[in-house]
């Protein structure tokens, strides 16, 4: 959904713990999306509450559609967020509708819906809230541990309908994460939040997403946050590594010039072909990470779990969230990158 700048509504300046940050108040027109089939998500439909990220993740897929509102995708993403505050209330509206079947919804598919707003705003919160309330099933894929602030929500709703999360954690080196991820939860923290879900009875896996080349991408690395997401209780882990498509490439490699020059012509190189690394690279990847899973005896006990599990639409969570199988995982790492025109994205919106 576009909003015009003269349609970006109220806007609030941060004050305190959110200085710095610019919050435009809008209201949605509708706020449950319907994922282009074309576009070979593997979910049907989405919700973000907010536009921008206070993560401010170096790779983030989703600066370019900050473009669309004449902000910048650099600083602008990163500090002026676009809140639909009506979004709890559009919510409850859209599934009461006659025509809304039940489907699952993905949360966490554009940005973040834990990221810092959610602290001001609540409406992740009241979202899920609403969700378990109509009994409809519903995924998060985030970064942030103010997932834990719903933790009883959370729990109340997967006793009644299918919840799954997953929590993103592409690296346990702190100086990669303090260099690449500098708004976002450390990765130990992250790793506290898997295991709190887990325990309370909140079905959640981790993406290791994504890895990036000449940051997080040795074997050493890969092996030791697979072992620390396992030894969390994570009942899934799913690497996927980076791509570049336009828009986010140029921000990328801009920043990488800055934060670590001689990375810059290996970087490219790797993404000569096009906004993806060589399958072979991928593979590897994920080599190791199954490796690691196998040598701790979960992965097919994992895989025997899911098959006992009926079929159906994922959400971008599920397959993250259980012992993926080999065609779920290149799904998966397939999800961001397959967003295609400037339209299709915006739908996702």
């Amino acid at each position: 959904m576009l909003f015009p700048q003269s349609a970006l509504g109220e806007r609030h300046v941060g004050t305190g713990e959110y200085r710095g940050m610019e919050f435009f108040q809008v209201n949605a027109r509708a706020i449950i999306n319907k994922v282009p089939v074309a576009s070979r998500m593997p979910f049907g439909y989405t919700l973000n509450a907010y536009r921008g990220c206070s993560h401010a993740c170096t790779y983030c897929f989703a600066r370019p559609t900050h473009a669309y509102l004449g902000f910048g995708t650099g600083e602008d993403f990163d500090r002026k967020i676009v809140v639909k505050v009506n979004a709890v209330d559009r919510l409850r509206a859209e599934l009461r509708s006659p025509r809304w079947q039940g489907d699952p919804i993905a949360m966490g598919t554009n940005t973040d819906p834990y990221q810092k707003a959610e602290g001001r705003y609540h409406l992740t919160q009241g979202i899920v809230g609403v969700l378990a309330d109509a009994r409809n099933s519903f995924s998060i894929l985030t970064k942030s541990t103010l997932v834990l602030r719903d933790l009883a929500l959370l729990v109340e709703a997967a006793r009644r309908m299918r919840v799954r999360l997953a929590l993103s954690i592409g690296t346990i080196d702190r100086d990669v994460w303090r260099l690449t991820e500098p708004g976002a939860p450390s990765p130990e923290k992250r790793l506290e939040a898997v295991a709190r879900l887990n325990e309370a009875g909140v079905r959640c896996g981790v993406l290791i997403a994504p890895v990036l080349p000449g940051l997080s991408d040795s074997d050493d690395q890969l092996r030791a946050v697979t072992q620390a997401c396992l030894e969390a209780g994570a009942v899934s882990v799913t690497p996927s590594a980076l791509h570049l498509r336009p828009g986010v490439r140029e921000h990328y490699l801009g920043w990488l010039s800055r934060a670590r020059p001689e990375l810059v012509a290996p970087c490219v190189e790797r993404f000569r072909k096009g906004s993806y690394q060589p399958r072979a690279e991928q593979q590897r990847i994920a080599d190791v990470v199954r490796a690691v899973e196998e040598s701790a005896g979960r992965r097919s006990a994992g895989r025997r779990s899911a098959g006992r599990r009926s079929a159906g639409r994922c959400s971008p969570a599920a397959p993250a969230a259980r012992a993926a199988s080999a065609g779920e995982k290149q799904i998966l790492r397939g999800r961001a990158q397959r967003v295609r025109s400037s339209n299709e994205q915006l739908r996702l919106l």
